[in-house]
């Protein structure tokens, strides 16, 4: 999954620590990063992400390529 977003363009920091989701939730929020993904057993299961925005709008879950197109296209509306 970090390397089908790599490969894309997308920056990818992935948080393996012991912590909570939620603190690691606040704490991604805290530095201002725009999107976290989680993945979860039920995620896996699903075969989708579950996706937050920095504001803590919970876009729910959805296949990695929706997620990618999505981002591409905020990427490109930028330049």
């Amino acid at each position: 999954m970090r390397d089908d977003l790599r490969s894309n363009g997308i920056r990818v920091e992935l948080w393996k620590e012991s912590e909570s989701i939620g603190k690691k939730i606040r704490e991604a929020s805290m530095q201002k990063i725009p999107y976290q993904l989680i993945v979860g057993e039920k995620e896996v299961k699903a075969k989708k992400i579950a996706v937050r925005t920095r504001e803590g709008k919970d876009l729910g879950a959805m296949p990695l390529k929706k997620f990618v197109d999505k981002i591409k296209n905020e990427i490109e509306k930028k330049k």
